[in-house]
């Protein structure tokens, strides 16, 4: 530092006030200049092959590249002159790529063990069974905060450097956090399934599963998409939050189960108020989750929405019931118009942007109460389209209730949507989760 100072302060002399003492052939400025350079670089390869520790590396790396080229070379007294002048680098090349790669390593190592510190200190608390804290009203931990700033100040560090530094640090910091949030998911899969007991376990997990939208939130913003650690990370983050939703739901499904069994134990008469029962159960259960930040609510009330939605389909192939009669089939028809309507009215105002289900069972509705096989087929034809994923064995079970079709009309339609689903891709996943039995 005072052999830095003391070239910029000298140069400056020489350049305002010396240089007009002297004929133009002497070059004053560039004898000057490369006397300062040779000093200054001997100097620096003396500290550079000393012992260093890691803050010594990269202050001589912050010379190399940012304060020698950028404070002093371009400096704005200085510029114009130094640059007649080939004064090269402080350091060899070989030197500088020495120091590089320790600074690389040792960076790379702060941050994994800082990262560890952060996760074994966040285990501990779990341990302590006590209520996380809030934050705008959704439970909250440090832990993304922290980890993320550790990773974010590695590479502003290296980017500080240069910007091939900064380049070549990206891909060690990401593959460092995708090996923490690997190390992240097994604690908190153990802390899920042996402590169940504690008084604020859903607490706890719902601080969790929104650490989850921060890490996320940093790895889209900056992890590059040809980064491979990028795919392993975000996959790691799904894996958390899906396994904390499974906890968070479950009892929420158990308790949907049987009134679900009322419909076909019903025979389809008072679905009303069945569904009435079933959004009341839901929007009690879930006041709890207003805890979790806005997008991961919005996520788990979407898989609230697949789950409702899917149930009352595997109620309408459970060939329970046989309508022969058109006005029985109108009337089944009607009834599941108005549960359907019920439905999305519900998840819609819960906040749920899973729209692509909206259409499922009204268009199964309207095949239950078309009557002309024609209008049946072109109606299937839709609904496949829709969910590419129903399968003949699917249709083969709702079509039960029509009894009036007759087994060739039965035939026709059928094969008409085996030939239109083999070609289709997979779609959004709402038929292939549900088994015919």
């Amino acid at each position: 530092l005072h052999m830095g100072r003391t070239m910029k302060e000298d140069l400056t002399v020489v350049v305002q006030r010396i240089k007009q003492l002297y004929p133009p052939e002497f070059n004053v400025c560039s004898t000057y200049a490369e006397l300062y350079h040779n000093y200054f670089a001997s100097q620096m390869n003396k500290t550079a092959e000393s012992q260093l520790e890691d803050k010594d590396i990269y202050l001589l790396l912050s010379w190399v590249h940012n304060i020698y080229p950028n404070d002093i070379r371009k400096d704005r007294v200085l510029a114009e002159e130094l640059e007649k002048v080939e004064l090269g680098s402080l350091l060899p090349s070989s030197l500088i790529k020495e120091l590089e790669k320790k600074y690389l390593g040792s960076e790379e190592a702060t941050v994994k063990n800082y990262l560890s510190r952060c996760l074994e200190k966040e285990i501990q608390r779990w341990k302590k069974d006590q209520e996380p804290e809030k934050l705008d009203g959704h439970f909250h931990s440090e832990l993304a905060i922290l980890a993320i700033q550790n990773i974010y100040g590695g590479q502003k560090r290296a980017d500080a450097l240069s910007t091939a530094l900064g380049e070549e640090i990206s891909p060690c910091l990401s593959r460092e956090l995708a090996a923490f949030l690997k190390s992240y998911k097994d604690a908190f899969e153990d802390f899920k399934e042996k402590n169940k007991k504690q008084r604020f376990y859903k607490p706890i997990l719902i601080a969790n599963i929104n650490n989850c939208q921060n890490f996320r939130d940093y790895a889209e913003k900056n992890i590059a998409e040809k980064d491979d650690n990028k795919a392993s990370i975000l996959s790691a983050l799904s894996d958390i939050e899906n396994s904390g939703f499974d906890v968070l739901l479950q009892q929420l499904f158990a308790q949907l189960k049987p009134i679900y069994k009322k419909f076909t134990e019903n025979k389809w008469d008072s679905s009303d108020e069945i569904m009435n029962e079933i959004i009341e159960t839901t929007r009690k259960y879930i006041s709890d989750f207003q805890t979790l930040n806005d997008p991961v609510y919005k996520a788990i009330i979407e898989k609230i929405h697949v789950h409702l939605v899917k149930e009352y389909i595997v109620r309408l192939l459970k060939r329970k019931v046989s309508l022969k009669s058109p006005a029985q089939q109108q009337n089944l028809a009607q009834n599941i118009s108005k549960n359907a309507a019920a439905l999305e009215a519900f998840c819609t105002n819960q906040g749920s942007q899973a729209m692509w289900l909206n259409s499922a069972l009204p268009k199964l509705a309207e095949i239950i109460r078309l009557q002309d096989s024609g209008a049946i087929k072109i109606e299937v034809a839709t609904l496949a389209t829709a969910y590419p994923d129903i399968r003949k064995r699917h249709l083969e079970a709702f079509l039960y209730i029509k009894a009036n079709l007759t087994r060739g009309e039965l035939k026709s339609i059928l094969s008409y949507l085996a030939d239109g689903a083999a070609s289709s891709p997979s779609g959004a996943p709402l038929f292939s989760n549900i088994n015919v039995s």
